[in-house]
């Protein structure tokens, strides 16, 4: 308990001044060449501009807080000092628990997940310094109509890879869950007919799924009092 008290305290801590270094070398990097060529706007001018941007994204950055840090655990602060989070960095996490076969809040599960992510973050990096050096050379290649069809897809068959598995398979931690997936079914409904038939959700991502979390979350709930959703213990082959 020590140990693990230790390693969470010292993660954390490390985690908190990584983040609070690449804020400062986000937002200071430009400060100071604005600064320093005479182009620094006006605040108000920047809240103008902004403000767009954080009615969309501040509900987008709160509802990750709730879904995504669970499965991410301390990876959360690589995750997002280096982005890609939806589309890189949570499969990363994911398939890196199912391969080791960790529980999802141990500490295991949790060295396991950051090692991946930090890895994935280092393969990321290295990936982006040969597409600089080679965006010129490889331009026409990427021009090609085939190659920018194939881009259109890659988000689809990144999330049809990570939904099939979670579709088959039941188990969730120590039990199996039966009738998993139903919770979700009224709530995709909603999302779908509204979508649809009412507004456009496009842009405004991030309060639908402040709504629909809790709302899944609420139904689970009911469906399990009810005896809808069931769950059994996975007997220990040890």
């Amino acid at each position: 308990m020590k140990n693990e008290k230790s390693y969470l305290d010292s993660i954390h801590r490390l985690g908190k001044v990584g983040s609070a270094f690449a804020l400062v070398a986000m937002l200071g990097i430009p400060t100071i060449v604005a600064i320093r060529y005479g182009i620094m706007p006006e605040f108000s001018e920047i809240f103008k501009v902004s403000s767009g941007l954080l009615i969309i994204f501040v509900p987008v950055a709160i509802s990750e807080c709730i879904s995504y840090m669970p499965v991410l655990g301390s990876a959360s602060y690589i995750t997002y000092i280096t982005g890609n989070a939806l589309n890189l960095k949570l499969p990363v996490a994911i398939n890196a628990s199912k391969i080791a076969e960790t529980k999802q809040g141990t500490e295991e599960n949790d060295v396991i997940v950051t090692l991946a992510v930090a890895l994935s973050s280092m393969v990321t990096m290295l990936i982006l310094a040969i597409s600089i050096l080679l965006i010129v050379p490889l331009s026409p290649v990427f021009d090609l109509p085939s190659v920018q069809t194939a881009t259109d897809y890659i988000l689809p068959a990144l999330f049809g890879g990570m939904f099939l598995p979670m579709l088959l398979d039941n188990k969730v931690g120590d039990y199996n869950v039966k009738g998993r997936l139903l919770p979700t079914i009224i709530p995709l409904i909603i999302v779908i007919v509204v979508n649809t038939f009412i507004v456009s959700l496009s842009g405004i991502e991030g309060p639908t799924l402040l709504i629909v979390i809790p709302l899944t979350i609420f139904i689970a709930r009911i469906m399990y009092k009810r005896g809808i959703v069931k769950m059994f213990p996975i007997e220990s082959d040890k």
